[in-house]
């Protein structure tokens, strides 16, 4: 395990605007008036998803001046820069670290295109050296920030005096197609947050310390799912594709692939100390807590980051990690697991021993 890259420091940044479940509820069915059937049902979606408050790329009343596609899309590429380089900046500032230390960035996002692509905006705004490597990732969803930290580990153990970095930013109201009154929109409405995380992983004989070792990965892939989680693309952006059988394809599934995942290294959930997962939505929750045996405890963290700030897609599972390592670290030691899953439908999942 001296061999196994180490996660170093992570850092967040969310825009600054920053609304209660209400203000948000109370501003959409007022912007939908009479398209919308029923007002009850609109408060009851926002109410089950049990968050409280969320981060937006933009005031309120900014979202009514966009237009399009190309309007949403212009404002995310604005916004996204500036969390970005804030999140990223953090990180580093923990790890101790300046930019020029840093071998590679993979930046993940599903909620905006840009080409240039996000990182190498940033490039012009963070004096990182010209010979970065630099891997945009686009259309992992929720799953991503867990698969990216499996893909940045797999670049260090072949580069063990590396550094390396990953970035999250997603800024889930840019997507949200104001004018529908479908169920997953209205979900999506009440769920979703904007912010982003960056984090800092070290290669064996990088000299870094902080955090957990990287042991290992695994990439599940569960066939004919296509239409479980996604996005449909048309003239007026991306519209959430949200199938209600979420919280069943975790039943069918966590459960085995975890116990098989853990068993390849000697290991069973028991051993597990620390679980750090995204939270997908109390409904996935539940089904995850059931599948798993976990108590009301080892989620904690998970529920409280869904709860604050929202359901972040990509991002939200190293806010989930950012508030393990800084409150509820482990004994050095002890075993942890990094779990999401996303569109195709499938799973990720990353071995830690603290």
């Amino acid at each position: 395990m001296s061999d196994s890259p180490r996660i170093v420091a992570t850092g967040s940044a969310f825009p600054p605007n920053y609304y209660d479940q209400e203000t948000i509820l109370a501003a959409l069915a007022d912007h939908l008036g009479e398209r919308l059937p029923s007002r009850r049902r609109l408060e009851a979606f926002h109410r089950h998803v049990r968050v409280s408050g969320r981060h937006l790329a933009l005031t309120i009343p900014e979202y009514v001046a966009l237009r399009n596609f190309g309007d949403a899309n212009d404002a995310w590429i604005r916004v996204a820069t500036d969390v970005g380089r804030r999140a990223i900046r953090a990180a580093l500032e923990r790890a101790g670290i300046g930019p020029e230390r840093v071998d590679l960035v993979v930046s993940t996002t599903v909620t905006g295109i840009a080409t240039p692509s996000l990182e190498a905006r940033l490039m012009n705004r963070i004096p990182f050296r010209r010979d970065l490597r630099r891997i945009p990732m686009f259309g992992l969803g929720c799953v991503a920030g867990v698969a990216g930290i499996a893909r940045v580990a797999d670049f260090l153990r072949g580069r063990p005096d590396g550094v390396a970095l990953l970035l999250s930013v997603e800024l889930c109201s840019l997507t949200l197609q104001r004018e529908s009154i479908s169920v997953p929109n209205m979900i999506a409405s009440g769920l979703f947050g904007d912010g982003g995380a960056a984090v800092v992983v070290g290669g064996a004989e990088s000299g870094l310390e902080g955090g957990p070792q990287i042991i290992a990965s695994r990439s599940v892939f569960y066939r004919d799912t296509e239409r479980v989680m996604g996005w449909d693309v048309t003239e007026r952006g991306l519209g959430i594709v949200l199938s209600s059988s979420v919280p069943r394809v975790v039943r069918d599934h966590v459960r085995e692939d975890v116990d098989a995942f853990l068993a390849d290294h000697g290991l069973t959930r028991a051993d597990i100390r620390s679980w750090v997962c995204h939270p997908g939505g109390p409904k996935v929750l539940e089904a995850m807590e059931e599948a798993l045996e976990l108590d009301g405890e080892a989620l904690a963290l998970t529920w409280d980051s869904l709860a604050n700030v929202g359901n972040l897609s990509s991002t939200s599972v190293l806010l989930v990690l950012e508030q393990t390592m800084a409150e509820r670290r482990p004994p050095p030691g002890s075993w942890g697991l990094m779990l999401a899953m996303g569109p195709a439908f499938c799973s990720e999942l990353v071995l830690l021993r603290w």
